[in-house]
């Protein structure tokens, strides 16, 4: 099921790989969105914020974990592309062991620091409780996420996208299920959707780490007791720690935002818990087709086919503007109904406050669009370093000023949802600008 991506139609070929990619994450989201809907409707208000911050700091701590992943995966595309057998599985080695170890340290942490998270994302007493409950049982699944993230990485980075969607859909469903099954059934409250979501992560980490290893040969030097080499921890740690620190750079923003929101009280809260899973939900396509264009672009820069790369990145900057056009626009349409979808009707204001949030998100869905095709790109070229500058911009532009508009009597937490597509669109315009100046550097074969 291994896809040759240096090979065939560019767009065909980019589309085909991508499309599982995208179906998975929106299964991903559907998920996470369950989690929400059924806390929202059943549980209140409170339970809402509780878990909705609870997504926010689990989503930072886990793009660590996917960052490393990511970055070792770019890898295993290049040494694909170069038909490099050895090569691949020597990276494969050397990443698990590394990542593995990242993995261990972070589930410790997490833990050992559960009641300060409460400080630094100004939790209001009421919501405590309940987020502590969540984020005690969430926690355990870390190592889930691990092994999942690393197995699809190195199935993606081999042009295999349709094995990890398989398994992310059977943990999607069983996920829903027992969210309804432990919260309205056995009345296990926030607790209880949290342990229906790691059971989900385990059996999806677990099935797809035995089906890497029975079907792929080179997954196998994972428990082999060969001798890793420190040239290669040292490359993999190239690419896989810069792009670690450009994701977990990218969630730190966002949980720095997330403790400025909650400084706003549990309607705010509650208002952005809802807006922001139905934001991920809407641009989702877009980062998955990042990474599939990813992808492709590293394999075929790994077999030096130039001519490829060029059309590649034309034709995914119009397949992902279109799309982003058409999703801003129908966010911008029905933001009320979607978000009275999370929010019992009563809650007047948390709805206008969540419609305000995504009818400013949701007009600008082309600067973050354009953003993860960066990501991408320089991340298949070796240059993770230029996608960490572009996320400081982004993340760094979105934190100063949700903190400075926020403050203003006339923008008050309006300024918080403004930040963001200001953020993208500075970063667009170094990263456009920085490729337009040194193409012929980035494929520097060429020369």
């Amino acid at each position: 099921m291994n896809k040759d991506l240096t090979k065939g139609p560019v767009m065909g070929s980019m589309l085909l790989f991508a499309v599982p990619m995208i179906l998975g994450n929106l299964l991903q989201q559907c998920y996470n969105i369950a989690d929400t809907l059924i806390v929202g409707k059943f549980l209140g208000k409170n339970a809402l914020a509780a878990v909705g911050s609870s997504f926010t700091l689990m989503t930072f701590l886990t793009s660590i974990l996917l960052g490393l992943c990511m970055g070792s995966g770019a890898l295993f595309s290049i040494r694909f592309g170069q038909k490099d057998e050895e090569g691949l599985t020597e990276s494969i080695r050397a990443s698990f062991l590394l990542i593995g170890a990242a993995a261990v340290f972070l589930n410790a942490l997490a833990f050992a620091c559960l009641d300060l998270i409460r400080v630094f994302l100004q939790v209001p007493d009421e919501v405590w409780g309940a987020m502590r409950a969540y984020l005690l049982v969430i926690f355990g699944g870390i190592m889930a996420t691990f092994l999942y993230n690393y197995f699809a990485s190195y199935l993606r980075a081999v042009g295999n996208s349709v094995v990890p969607l398989i398994f992310l859909a059977v943990s999607a469903v069983l996920n829903i299920l027992m969210d309804l099954w432990f919260v309205l059934g056995l009345k296990r409250g926030v607790a209880g959707a949290a342990e229906a979501t790691v059971i989900a992560q385990y059996v999806s980490g677990i099935g797809i780490a035995l089906y890497a290893v029975k079907r792929c040969p080179q997954v196998r030097a994972v428990y082999r007791g060969k001798r890793v080499k420190w040239s290669c921890v040292k490359e993999i740690a190239g690419f896989s720690i810069l792009t670690c620190v450009q994701q977990s750079v990218m969630n730190l923003g966002i949980l720095m935002v997330q403790g400025l929101v909650n400084s706003f009280g549990p309607t705010v809260m509650a208002a952005f818990a809802a807006a922001v899973k139905i934001d991920a939900f809407a641009y989702m396509p877009v980062q998955d087709f990042g990474n599939a264009f990813s992808t492709f672009i590293a394999q075929n820069y790994g077999a030096k086919k130039a001519d490829r790369i060029r059309r590649g990145l034309k034709g995914a900057v119009l397949a992902s503007m279109g799309f982003c056009v058409v999703v801003s626009g129908l966010v911008w349409v029905f933001a009320r109904p979607l978000m009275a979808m999370f929010i019992e009707a009563g809650e007047g204001e948390t709805i206008l406050e969540g419609v305000r949030y995504l009818r400013i998100e949701g007009a600008f869905y082309c600067g973050i669009g354009c953003l993860f095709l960066l990501y991408g790109l320089y991340r298949a070229l070796g240059r993770p370093g230029m996608s960490v500058v572009l996320t400081v911009i982004s993340l760094g532009t979105r934190v100063a000023l949700a903190y400075g508009l926020s403050a203003s009597p006339f923008f008050g937490v309006t300024g918080i949802w403004w930040s963001v597509p200001i953020g993208w669109f500075l970063a667009d315009v170094v990263g456009i600008a920085y490729y337009g100046v040194k193409r012929k550097q980035l494929l520097s074969w060429e020369q």
